[in-house]
């Protein structure tokens, strides 16, 4: 629950940023000018990507929540099980071997996206989050697959 309401705090602050950073670039375009106009059509050029950001970004925490309650209800969420440091981060060596295990589980099915979710989880314990986020994107395109409906508004384009 803390890391929701973290979740949504942080989100709140961006958009008020994203919004801010609107306004100045109005009052930018509104003032006219050679330097102004052009200036403060570029500022709103940020807000318009930051905002796209946080819709993906939101999108895919939603996703991925999402296929974690299906996993669960089924009884296939990966065990926490692991030894960890007194800082809380997960042992290296005990990471690297749960990862062997699931790379070796999701090689033999592949197209289960409940393997590619276990192995994302497996990935983030081993702290290599860019692999971990591609293994979560991967589960969330064959959970489409299935026929299953669309996790957010933005999945419906990766369906192949």
């Amino acid at each position: 629950m803390a890391a929701r309401l973290g979740f949504a705090l942080l989100c709140a602050a961006c958009a008020a940023y994203l919004a801010l950073a609107g306004q100045r670039g109005a009052l930018l375009i509104a003032e006219g000018g050679w330097v102004a106009v052009p200036l403060g059509a570029a500022v709103l050029v940020l807000p318009a990507i930051g905002a796209w950001f946080l819709w993906r970004s939101t999108g895919f925490v939603r996703a991925a929540h999402r296929l974690a309650r299906e996993l669960e209800a089924e009884g296939g969420l990966p065990e926490d099980d692991l030894p960890r440091a007194p800082s809380g981060r997960v042992d290296r060596a005990a990471a690297d071997a749960a990862f062997a295990r699931r790379r070796a589980e999701t090689e033999a099915s592949p197209d289960d996206w409940r393997c590619w979710f276990r192995l994302a989880v497996a990935y983030h314990d081993a702290r290599d989050t860019p692999r971990a986020r591609r293994s979560m994107q991967r589960a969330i395109d064959l959970r489409l697959r299935t026929g299953a409906r669309p996790l957010h508004p933005v999945a419906r384009r990766h369906r192949a």
